[in-house]
């Protein structure tokens, strides 16, 4: 069970209403466990990269980096966690506390609907060298790779993703906490 707190956000992408979340407790060591590193390579790609538990300042974060490559018809990597309950009926959308190197990263989500592996929801988030809350509300997440109908419903999440996407460029995103509101 993954420890819960309420986090007051800061200034960030807002949500219409408030601004409480609940987030996890940090990345605990069993919670960062529960994340999986999954790359272009199943289907041929060539990009190369991983993800690794790191602790900072008495923290676990995960750390994705590594070369996107969009040859062989590639381009991705990515850090996923399953969430087979899904989310309340009532969350309006992710929190997540991130950094990186200035590239535009996607939140992948995977629903009961999202049956092939090329189908999911997906919205984007922008990075700098600094921790920052970034807020995306369910309006923001647009379906990808055809055939996913209908609303995008929190209870029917199946697993979150965080990725590095869709064209060359070099991978470094760290996540420090995700929750939702």
């Amino acid at each position: 069970m993954i420890a819960r707190r309420t986090f007051l956000a800061g200034a960030a992408l807002a949500l219409a209403t408030p601004a409480e979340a609940e987030m996890q407790e940090g990345l605990s060591a069993a919670a960062a466990r529960d994340w999986e590193f999954l790359a272009d390579t199943v289907m041929g790609g060539v990009s190369q990269g991983g993800a690794r538990r790191v602790s900072e300042a008495g923290r676990e974060v995960l750390h994705l980096s590594g070369d996107v490559s969009t040859e062989n018809r590639g381009g991705f990597l990515q850090m996923r966690t399953e969430l087979p309950g899904g989310l309340p009926e009532g969350a309006r959308g992710l929190v997540l506390r991130v950094r990186g190197n200035g590239e535009r990263y996607f939140v992948h989500l995977r629903t009961r609907a999202t049956v092939l592996p090329w189908q999911f929801w997906q919205a984007a988030f922008d990075t700098g060298p600094d921790w920052a809350e970034v807020r995306l509300s369910w309006e923001t997440f647009a379906p990808r790779g055809g055939l996913v109908l209908g609303a995008l419903r929190p209870t029917a999440i199946r697993s979150v993703g965080l990725a590095a996407y869709g064209r060359d460029h070099r991978a470094d995103l760290w996540l420090s906490d995700i929750g939702w509101v």
